[in-house]
């Protein structure tokens, strides 16, 4: 493992008796980058954080954390960790959000006082309220205060924008990008591919427990399709549409015009502007039926992770 590295991974296996989590991983996290771990619900990212972390054993492989063994250096490399679990549980569950945090910080050897403030504040998060009582939101807030207040070297964080809102989504985001100007590397597991989009650096994509690639962040806007949905004035020719640089699946309903978008809308756009444009809806696109369709259309998509990054 290079200095460059603050996570390697080589031929990392898991299997549960017969069934796999996680087969012939091989991975690298560079220091002070932000990488996304995209995938469907049990693709195996969470069995991946965890034998990071030597909260399992592996069934084969090995790997590397901030150039320490995950086994023989655990309690020196959890020193130098911010971990949110998949599944957040907090220890007693009676205490004020603030209590519980400051016995995180304690834990950590000391925190100060101002930095989980700030941090609550930034979440508008109450640190009065017995986090027995929270919304999943709000006990999500207190797990990431707890991950990021001690400034950690490496934030593995496992789809850490459950259970929040759009406008606290985009606050995570903000603290993502600071973490990652401070120096710090940030493995960040999602199934959302928007959220990844805006943060991440690199992402790498798990299918089935297999690697399927690792690519730069800016290519995944030119995978994914999104579905546009255009209202007219007054009705509209299919035919107008089709055939438009990147776009698909064309369907007209007088004024309404339905359709897909597979890289930038401005051949879209454009043409859209020769009427009357009452609306304009586009969803972002979903990651497990489009995204992940344009790797995993087979079992052979392992190839890919060689082309990547």
């Amino acid at each position: 493992m290079t200095s460059e590295n603050a996570v390697l991974a080589e031929g990392l296996t898991k299997f549960y008796g017969a069934h796999r989590g996680i087969e012939g991983l091989d991975l690298e996290v560079r220091r002070g980058e932000v990488m996304g771990f995209l995938g469907p619900n049990g693709a195996g990212k969470t069995t991946t954080i965890r034998l990071l972390l030597d909260f399992l054993r592996p069934t084969g492989g090995r790997a590397v954390v901030l150039g320490l063994d995950p086994r023989r250096d655990r309690a020196a490399l959890h020193r130098r960790i911010g971990y949110l679990p998949g599944e957040l549980v907090f220890p007693g569950g009676r205490g004020r959000a603030g209590e519980l945090l400051r016995f995180f910080a304690e834990a950590r050897g000391g925190v100060a006082r101002a930095r989980v403030t700030e941090l609550a504040e930034r979440l508008e998060l109450d640190l009065s309220r017995p986090v027995h009582a929270m919304s999943k939101g709000n006990r999500q807030k207190v797990g990431l205060v707890q991950a990021f207040m001690h400034e950690p070297d490496l934030l593995v964080l496992d789809e850490p924008t459950s259970g929040l809102d759009p406008l606290m989504q985009q606050e995570f985001l903000g603290l993502v990008r600071d973490a990652r100007a401070a120096g710090q590397t940030v493995f960040m597991s999602s199934h959302v591919l928007a959220e990844v989009q805006q943060a991440a650096d690199r992402v790498a994509i798990v299918r089935a427990g297999r690697l399927a690639a690792v690519e730069r962040v800016e290519s995944l806007g030119r995978r994914a399709v999104r579905t546009v949905e255009i209202h007219f004035g007054d009705p509209v020719d299919a035919g107008e549409f089709r055939g438009l640089p990147g776009v698909g699946d064309v369907s007209v309903d007088g004024p309404v015009l339905r359709c897909t978008v597979d890289g930038k809308l401005d051949p879209l756009v454009k043409a859209a502007a020769r009427h009357e444009v009452v609306d304009l809806l586009s969803a972002e696109p979903d990651l497990e039926e489009t995204f992940l369709s344009y790797y995993y259309h087979a079992e052979g998509d392992s190839d890919a992770a060689r082309t990547g990054a």
